[in-house]
């Protein structure tokens, strides 16, 4: 039964991974650029769920309202302010001007709710018992499990039959083809960092949710391990950055359980590692040929 007890608390965790994956791959895969204030945005969504619960007294369902409404619109003008004039820039200036994001939300985040632990509050309490009282499994779980499947078959769905979500596809695949067939370039990457947002938020209040603590770095590790499972998967792939996130969670649980709690963070990146060596574009990535 420990074996499962491990298996089921890793495909949780992984389930929180592959959500937040997700709009890492999203922001990927159609703006070519690498977010790593995602993190960060996580963070901002458990804070901003967390006080609505606490000091303004609303219902957990408006609380989590509340934080995607927050996070999206801190997407869109990160996206705005920050990513957007550097559309042309070099790798090296966006990945700069992300980790410059990064800080600044870590550090609002201290000056308004200070470097004090929250406790956050379960939304979901209770267990589940299963064989008589030898398998518990909490509710929390089975919930996030749950809402990550979920949030994958609808974002296949959006990408694969929407019109908004084929306007997203083209600027993947060429922005400015895609500009010249009257697609809105600037609108789908907005929508699309949108879209991450969101789920970052949600990411976050089922982090905290499972945890049960709250400070301005709790999305920093988890926004690291998520770009780790984009990329593990195949970064640009949903289901990809779905599955590298269950098999990151699944590897962690069991690290930490049978060989050491201290080792299991090295033993993740260096599966990781191990992965890229064998397969450069990730379990699910495609190879890309540039023509010269």
């Amino acid at each position: 039964m420990d074996f499962l007890k491990y298996l089921i608390s890793g495909v949780s965790l992984g389930s929180v991974y592959a959500i937040i994956a997700l709009g890492y791959t999203m922001v990927y895969g159609i703006a070519k650029m690498l977010n790593f204030a995602h993190g960060d945005v996580i963070m901002v969504g458990g804070y901003i769920s967390f006080c609505a619960m606490m000091y303004w007294e609303l219902p957990i369902w408006v609380s989590i309202i509340c934080a995607v409404i927050v996070c999206t619109v801190i997407g869109v003008i990160i996206e705005g302010l920050a990513y957007r004039p550097l559309r042309q820039a070099t790798s090296l200036a966006v990945l700069i001007t992300a980790i410059g994001v990064s800080y600044f939300l870590q550090n609002s985040a201290l000056l308004i709710w200070t470097a004090n632990t929250k406790s956050y509050p379960s939304i979901f309490p209770g267990n589940i018992e299963l064989f008589n009282g030898e398998l518990t499994i909490s509710v929390v779980s089975i919930v996030t499990i749950a809402v990550c499947v979920l949030i994958m078959v609808a974002l296949t769905f959006f990408t694969d039959k929407t019109k908004i979500g084929k306007a997203m596809r083209a600027c993947s695949e060429n922005k400015n083809a895609a500009q010249l067939m009257g697609i809105n370039v600037n609108r789908t990457i907005s929508l699309t960092f949108a879209i991450g947002s969101a789920l970052a938020a949600i990411a976050g209040v089922l982090l905290c949710s499972s945890y049960s603590t709250l400070i301005p770095t709790t999305g920093s590790m988890p926004g690291i391990k998520a770009f780790t499972a984009a990329v593990f998967g195949g970064i640009g792939s949903i289901p990809g950055a779905f599955l590298g996130g269950i098999l990151l969670g699944i590897i962690e649980s069991f690290a930490k359980a049978y060989i050491s709690s201290q080792l299991a963070n090295a033993i993740v990146f260096a599966v990781l590692i191990v992965v890229l060596l064998v397969r450069p574009s990730g379990l699910l990535g495609k190879k890309i040929q540039e023509k010269v």
